[in-house]
C-alpha cells in the first residue's frame, strides 16, 4: 500500500507540473500561447511553492490512509494532521471564492488598494485555524477522519470551480488587467485540490477491499 501511495503521489506531481501549470499560463496570458511563457512560469519561485504545497498535502493524506504498519499511532495525532491539512486547503478555497466573486462583480476594483500580500496571508492564516478547529471538533471521534477530509476537499474544490470558472469568463470578456490572474489561479487550485482528493479516495477503497479479502481468507476456528 505504501508503494502505491508513492506511485499515486508521483503521478499527481507529474499532472500538476506537466498539465496544470501550462494550463494556468494559458488561462492567464492574453497573448498567443508559447513555450517561453511556460518556461518563465517554471522559473518562478511562486509556481514551485504552490506545487510543493499541493504535493505535500497529497503526501500527508496518503501517508495517513495507507499506513499499514503494526505500530498504531494515537488517533489524536491522526485527526490533528488531517484537520490541519484540510483546513489549509479549505482556507485557500474560501479566499479564492471570495476574491473571484468580488472581481467578477467589480473587476480590478474588487480588491481595494489597502489589500496587500500581508492582508491576504493573514486572512489565509485565520481561515486555516478556523477550518482546522471546525474539522477537528466535528470529526475528532470519527474512525476514519481521512475519508471525511477527502470529502470536504472534493466538495470545496467543486464549489471553487463553480465560482472561479464563470468569474474568469466574465473578467476576460471585460478585458480586466489583474483579475484574470486571480480567477485563473482559482481554476488551477480547484482542479489541483480535486485531483488531490482522488488519490486518497482510490487507495482507501483499495485498502478496504484488501482488508475484506484478508478477513474472508482467514481460516475458521
Amino acid at each position: 500500500m505504501r508503494k502505491w501511495g508513492l506511485v499515486v503521489t508521483f503521478f499527481y506531481a507529474l499532472i500538476v507540473l506537466v498539465l496544470l501549470v501550462p494550463a494556468a499560463v494559458l488561462l492567464v496570458s492574453s497573448e498567443p500561447f508559447s513555450l517561453s511563457q511556460v518556461a518563465t512560469a517554471y522559473r518562478s519561485a511562486g509556481t514551485w511553492v504552490m506545487v510543493g504545497i499541493a504535493v505535500a498535502g497529497e503526501v500527508l493524506l496518503l501517508w495517513l490512509s495507507v499506513d499499514t504498519t503494526k505500530k498504531r499511532l494515537k488517533p489524536r495525532t491522526h485527526i490533528a494532521i488531517s484537520a490541519l491539512t484540510t483546513g489549509a486547503f479549505l482556507a485557500l478555497t474560501s479566499v479564492v471564492v471570495v476574491l473571484a466573486v468580488a472581481l467578477a462583480r467589480w473587476g480590478d476594483k474588487g480588491i481595494p488598494d489597502s489589500v496587500n500580500g500581508i492582508s491576504i496571508w493573514s486572512a489565509l492564516l485565520v481561515l486555516w485555524l478556523i477550518w482546522s478547529v471546525v474539522f477537528y471538533r466535528m470529526w475528532r471521534n470519527a474512525s476514519d477522519p481521512v475519508t471525511r477530509a477527502v470529502a470536504w476537499l472534493f466538495r470545496g474544490s467543486v464549489l471553487e470551480l463553480l465560482v472561479a470558472v464563470p468569474a474568469h469568463v466574465i473578467v476576460r470578456r471585460r478585458h480586466d488587467c489583474c483579475a484574470p490572474i486571480v480567477t485563473s489561479f482559482g481554476i488551477y487550485s480547484g482542479i489541483a485540490i480535486m485531483l488531490l482528493s482522488f488519490g486518497p479516495s482510490v487507495l482507501l477503497l483499495y485498502k478496504k477491499r484488501m482488508e475484506r479479502y484478508a478477513r474472508n481468507d482467514r481460516p475458521m476456528k
